[in-house]
């Protein structure tokens, strides 16, 4: 069902994506990175007991060691990337884009890509959910979280 729900969501705003040029759909894009900053509901929930790959991330997203994430990121998303995950990642896009705290094009945008495949708004989400673990970024509400 979670699939399903990907792809209709993403059919009804292909039109609205659609219409934009290659380049206005690259810049919306690369602003999925800022995406889970907005809200938690847009970070991806976090298992309680984490994977080994899950805490090398998080040991290295707290020594901001950029190299070190990128040698487990790809592991990471591989346990985490699921269809429920997506769903729930497009119903809080649709969510906060109803609720005016998301462009429409940039959710159109964000809907299209969680649909396809591409791991552009994933990444980010986890990237963003476990600096917030580790207790080196802030929640969207300002709070920072001691990391245990």
């Amino acid at each position: 069902m979670a699939v399903a729900f990907l792809r209709t969501a993403a059919r009804e705003v292909a039109e609205s994506a659609g219409a934009l040029s290659e380049r206005e759909f690259a810049v919306l894009l690369a602003e999925l990175v800022d995406l889970p900053c907005l809200d938690l509901s847009l970070q991806v929930e976090l298992p309680k007991l984490l994977s080994p790959a899950l805490g090398r991330l998080c040991e290295a997203i707290a020594e901001d060691d950029e190299l070190a994430g990128e040698a487990v990121i790809d592991e990471v998303l591989d346990g985490l990337d699921t269809p429920f995950v997506r769903a729930r990642l497009a119903r809080a896009v649709i969510a906060l884009r109803d609720a005016g705290r998301c462009g429409r094009l940039l959710a159109a945008v964000a809907l299209i890509d969680l649909a396809s495949g591409s791991r552009q708004l994933l990444g980010a989400s986890v990237i963003e959910a476990v600096a917030v673990r580790a207790g080196v970024a802030r929640t969207p509400a300002g709070v920072v979280l001691l990391a245990a």
